[in-house]
């Protein structure tokens, strides 16, 4: 029964489930897991939390009312008047109501003509807003792709999450390490950065036995999963201080640590 778990939980049930691509019977046996076995259950509200971050990368909304728009001007009608002429015989007497009623009906014609303008010219806005429609669409599944694709990365039994809080000098610092020895990738979250002075910033380091390798810069605007080198064996990481115009210095100040042996 265990190598029966132990399979279920390497294969991709659990993230198909959660993205609602699981088939009938993929879902009973997904919810038949989850109810009997707390592994599973854990396994299940990892997959949500880690979507959640994920999440934050945002979509670009679709406006509301572009929708609705479309649909209400595809619905007009453009129905064609016919306009029928019965030629009436001609009399002295009428020359007057016939001049009249050509007249008339030139001022028809004309009124016709601009509403039939303004109707093409109505149509050319729908068409121009379907394809920006389409645009936005193609860019938002691009988008829940890439999703997809770190949802995976970070659901991989492999990885290890790492959450690294500031110290005194740094209460309010938090993020999230994520590191995979087998695939050999590392990845950071940024959840909140103090605010320091405009020529300080945070930088990432990596301990090994016999040195310290700066990993990058981290910047709270960037709120997403970054990417950072891996290294293998390192012993544990560290956040700190550095300032801008100076090398980068592994005696800079420390505002946070954690031992990645810690999980091994």
């Amino acid at each position: 029964m265990e190598t029966k778990l132990h399979n279920f939980l390497k294969s991709n049930l659990l993230n198909k489930y959660l993205l609602d691509e699981t088939s009938i019977e993929e879902t009973k046996e997904v919810e038949h897991f989850i109810s009997f076995y707390p592994e599973a259950a854990s396994a299940y509200e990892k997959l949500q939390d880690n979507l959640e971050i994920i999440a934050k990368a945002g979509a670009v909304d679709v406006p509301n009312d572009i929708l609705a728009n479309i649909l209400e001007s595809l619905d007009e009608k453009n129905d064609t008047k016919v306009i029928q002429l019965v030629q009436k015989r001609k009399t002295p007497w009428y020359s007057i109501a016939a001049s009249a009623a050509a007249v008339l009906f030139a001022a028809t014609s004309f009124m016709l003509y601009q509403k039939n303008q303004n109707l093409n010219e109505e149509n050319n806005v729908v068409i121009e807003e379907i394809f920006d429609l389409r645009s936005d669409i193609e860019n938002n599944n691009t988008k829940l792709d890439e999703l997809s694709r770190e949802l995976l990365k970070l659901n991989n039994p492999d990885s290890k999450k790492y959450v690294i809080n500031g110290n005194e000098r740094a209460k309010n610092l938090k993020t999230v390490a994520y590191i995979n020895p087998v695939e050999k990738t590392s990845m950071i979250d940024v959840i909140t950065l103090p605010q320091l002075p405009e020529e300080q910033y945070y930088e990432i380091w990596a301990e090994l036995q016999d040195r310290m390798v700066n990993l990058g810069i981290l910047d709270e605007s960037d709120r997403k999963l970054k990417q950072i080198p891996y290294m293998e064996d390192a012993l544990a990481l560290s956040i700190k201080i550095g300032t801008k115009g100076n090398n980068t210095n592994e005696n800079d100040t420390e505002v946070a640590e954690i031992s990645l042996k810690e999980k091994d």
